[in-house]
């Protein structure tokens, strides 16, 4: 499957697979209204930002047989002061297509990245992933990312949800 780095064209395919992702991921976590109203174009006004932007992530993109964007990544230094700067990375977002998942895409996406992420010298990298996002945890102890203790609860849709902080070395 090739992977290859974002540019801001891709804005609106990584808007319809975080959507679709969003809605397959998510729906009993959050409120089907809310997952309904994800709106492809808005979404596709943020990347393209995002992409064009001088400080922008990296991101990475899988692509099918027929060119088309079917997962991403999403990568950037960790945002705030509590690791060493420039020590640990966060990956911002994991999404694929829901009729993709179970194919090795998202294992590919995040040895990328993670590849990615060492070479950069970063040393460990973190995410956050819903507590109830049962699929999504084993997804991540799968590739031996583990919580690591910090749990954060916000607001999303209408409905307060707790986050688990994962944690993955890169470097010794």
């Amino acid at each position: 499957m090739p992977i290859r780095e974002a540019l801001p064209e891709d804005a609106a395919a990584l808007a319809a697979v975080h959507v679709l992702s969003w809605r397959a991921a998510y729906r009993g976590l959050l409120p089907g209204p809310y997952l309904d109203a994800l709106d492809t174009e808005e979404r596709a006004s943020v990347w393209r930002a995002r992409l064009a932007a001088p400080d922008r992530p990296t991101v990475l993109v899988a692509t099918g047989d027929d060119g088309r964007i079917v997962a991403f990544s999403c990568f950037r230094p960790w945002p705030d002061g509590e690791f060493a700067p420039g020590s640990t990375a966060e990956l911002a977002a994991l999404y694929a297509l829901p009729e993709i998942w179970g194919t090795g895409v998202g294992r590919a996406l995040v040895s990328a990245s993670t590849e990615a992420l060492a070479a950069a010298g970063f040393r460990a990298a973190a995410l956050w992933v819903f507590a109830g996002n049962a699929r999504g945890r084993r997804f991540y102890e799968a590739a031996g990312w583990r919580p690591d203790g910090a749990a954060v609860r916000e607001e999303t849709g209408g409905r307060v949800l707790e986050e688990l902080r994962y944690r993955l070395a890169l470097l010794p």
